[in-house]
């Protein structure tokens, strides 16, 4: 049953179809898929429907959304959280055979999945997973047994279906998605790295050499302008490492790994390194004072002083311990956001960054990539330029 004919259509973002080769989709995916969720797409393209629920289909728009990118994001999301379950209440993810394949998301940041593993796609029933666990599935996983076309008939016209209704019948447009156009899949990658250049990066290479075949640096680094290192030096009261000075010559200031956001240093003026340290410092300083046992360490320009030089994603701070007067010998040190304040690294800046990469550490604030995961595809480097805060 088409859904115009239980709910209403919204004024403010009106449903827009947008043609769709669902053959070249399916062969993508090595899946048929449902009868009811193809036909919901192509009358009303991308929906949000009962003013929660958003059917995501093979779509595309610049910097808003994509489908094959948003598919991997899902899927590999799922595939670490299933862990938390066990035998036969582990479900597959796709492309594993029978595995859930995601499509669509709630207002909640809820994901929901069809339950592949019945040969015939219009008997495939509906997973929810759950940002927060509650009594209706184990670990966030909540099997509707109901088909998608069923589960939003009944999401607006019959009994509750905990733990994404009732909701009202009505049904709009993606609101981020009013420019979207047929999504394509992308070529059969290509390596990055071959065998030989693989083994260096991941296992035999050291320093700088193994660490910018793993992540090759930009072509233009960005360091900002108005200082220099010796007038930073100057500012700051203190010389920097060396091995940080070099790192930052090759890679400049940017986003490692997707996770580490490492700040520009030589900009002069507002969000500028010291501006950054300052704030950093005199936060830490603000915390410790009320609890010393929690934030136990100095901060610059306190002998041995936490000198940070880059925050992490979820807000955790890397930095220095500037302990003597050898910048070289400083240990570098993490003030992690969620966890207890743990022991110095070991090791210098290039070193720990390649064995954070390699998933060789795992420590608050410098977590390891999933066990699936291929570390090559994450160490990525993404440059800064005038506009950054960082």
């Amino acid at each position: 049953m088409d859904i115009a004919a239980y709910t209403e259509q919204s004024s403010e973002y009106r449903t827009r179809p947008v043609p769709v080769d669902w053959a070249v989709v399916e062969s993508w995916l090595g899946l048929e898929l449902p009868t009811d969720y193809r036909e919901l797409l192509d009358r009303h393209g991308p929906v949000l429907f009962g003013d929660h629920l958003w059917v995501h289909g093979p779509y595309v728009q610049d910097d808003r959304f994509d489908y094959g990118k948003w598919l991997h994001q899902q899927h590999r999301s799922a595939r670490i959280e299933l862990r938390e379950l066990h035998g036969a209440q582990r479900p597959p993810v796709h492309p594993e055979p029978g595995g859930l394949l995601a499509f669509g998301a709630t207002r909640e940041s809820d994901t929901l999945f069809w339950d592949t593993a019945d040969p015939d796609p219009d008997r495939w029933t509906v997973v929810v997973q759950r940002i927060s666990h509650d009594e209706n599935g184990a670990a966030g996983w909540y099997r509707t047994g109901l088909a998608l076309g069923p589960l939003l008939h009944s999401l607006v016209t019959g009994p509750d279906v905990p733990p994404i209704g009732p909701r009202p019948a009505v049904r709009a447009g993606t609101a981020f998605l009013t420019e979207a156009v047929a999504w394509t899949p992308p070529p059969p990658a290509v390596p990055r790295l071959d065998e030989e250049q693989r083994r260096f990066a991941l296992q035999t290479g050291t320093g700088l050499a193994a660490l910018r075949v793993l992540t090759p640096p930009p072509e233009h680094p960005y360091l900002g302008s108005g200082h220099t290192w010796t007038s930073l030096a100057a500012a700051l009261g203190t010389e920097l490492p060396t091995d940080y000075r070099e790192f930052m010559e090759l890679y400049g200031s940017g986003h490692l790994g997707g996770w580490l956001r490492l700040h520009t240093p030589l900009r002069n003026g507002t969000h500028d390194f010291i501006e950054h340290q300052r704030d950093t410092s005199e936060n830490y300083a603000f915390f410790r004072e009320d609890d010393p046992e929690e934030y136990p360490l100095p901060v610059w320009p306190e002998p041995g002083g936490f000198l940070p030089f880059a925050t992490s994603r979820d807000g955790d701070e890397l930095g220095w311990l500037a302990q003597g007067p050898d910048p070289d010998r400083w240990p570098l040190a993490i003030w992690p956001r969620h966890a207890d304040q743990g022991p110095p690294l070991e090791g210098g800046l290039v070193d720990v960054l390649l064995a954070w990469l390699r998933r060789e550490i795992d420590v608050p604030g410098l977590p390891a990539y999933d066990e699936e995961d291929d570390p090559v595809e994450y160490a990525t480097f993404e440059p800064f330029d005038d506009n950054a805060y960082w």
